[in-house]
Formats: C-alpha cells, sequence, structure tokens
C-alpha cells in the first residue's frame, strides 16, 4: 500500500497526473452539433442551429475549427487556427457573415479555451469548454455598436 501511495505522490510530483494545456483542443476534436440562442443589439433573441467541426494537429498544439450557425434571421460562418504552447493560445479567425478576420488571443487550460477574438472593427471574448461529449461556446461581443451582443451555443459529439 506505501508504494501504491509513493508511487502515486511522484506522479503528482512529477506533473503526469494533471492535464496538459493541449489536452483542451484534443478534447474538442471531431463533429458537434447542437443549438442555441443569439442576442441582439435590441435585446431580441433568435434560435440558433449549429455544426461544428475541429481538427487537430501536431500532437494537440494545433486547432482548425469551424463553427456554422443558422437562426431565421442571422448565419454565423466562423473559421480559426489556434495554436497552443504552454496555455497560451494565439492564431486567426474569420466570419463571413460581418465579413471580418483579426486574431486570436487567451489561455487553454484542461476543458477550457478561452480567447479573445479580435479585428478592428469587431472584439468579442469566445469561451469553449467541453466535457466528454457536451460542449458549451460563448461569445460575448465587447464592441459597442455591434448589432450582435452575443450567442450561447450547446453542442454534443456526433
Amino acid at each position: 500500500m506505501q508504494r501504491i501511495i509513493l508511487a502515486a505522490a511522484l506522479c503528482l510530483m512529477a506533473g503526469i497526473g494533471q492535464a496538459s494545456a493541449s489536452d483542451a483542443f484534443k478534447r474538442v476534436e471531431g463533429q458537434w452539433r447542437g443549438k442555441g440562442t443569439i442576442e441582439f443589439s435590441n435585446k431580441t433573441k433568435e434560435t440558433l442551429h449549429c455544426r461544428a467541426s475541429y481538427d487537430v494537429l501536431q500532437s494537440g498544439a494545433k486547432l482548425q475549427l469551424a463553427i456554422r450557425c443558422a437562426s431565421d434571421s442571422y448565419k454565423i460562418d466562423l473559421i480559426g487556427t489556434a495554436i497552443e504552447a504552454n496555455g497560451k493560445v494565439t492564431g486567426s479567425w474569420s466570419e463571413a457573415t460581418l465579413n471580418v478576420s483579426g486574431s486570436l488571443s487567451g489561455r487553454a487550460e484542461g476543458s477550457s479555451i478561452k480567447v479573445l477574438a479580435a479585428s478592428p472593427v469587431f472584439t468579442a471574448n469566445f469561451s469553449l469548454v467541453t466535457h466528454g461529449g457536451k460542449q458549451s461556446v460563448s461569445i460575448r461581443s465587447e464592441t459597442p455598436d455591434s448589432t450582435i451582443r452575443g450567442a450561447s451555443i450547446s453542442l454534443a459529439r456526433n
């Protein structure tokens, strides 16, 4: 019994028992589907139907994403590429409906990826949390005159 406890303690001290930041990318890999809500600047809301695709490359350090959603009057067509190094996430994104693109910067840790998606005309906080076969995506605009306040999406692995 003492050997098991000692072995477990050594693993924890060595960091083997802890999830690495790149695990956040590996957790999202694959195809996802679900729905959510988009909120406009006039405080109206509409239901979104969404699909997401995530490809993980370079042993988990690179993520290519595509999130496509549609409501009765709006579409989100978001693509991006992110690189993770020591928990720091950087990359680029573009959104076809708004015709904007920019940079990503933030953090990945365990089951969570949180980045700021910035461009000269639109900036938003983007959060993606994955637990098993479930995923929550949150997009919150930081641009005061944007027609979009944000979106909340719940996805399940296909």
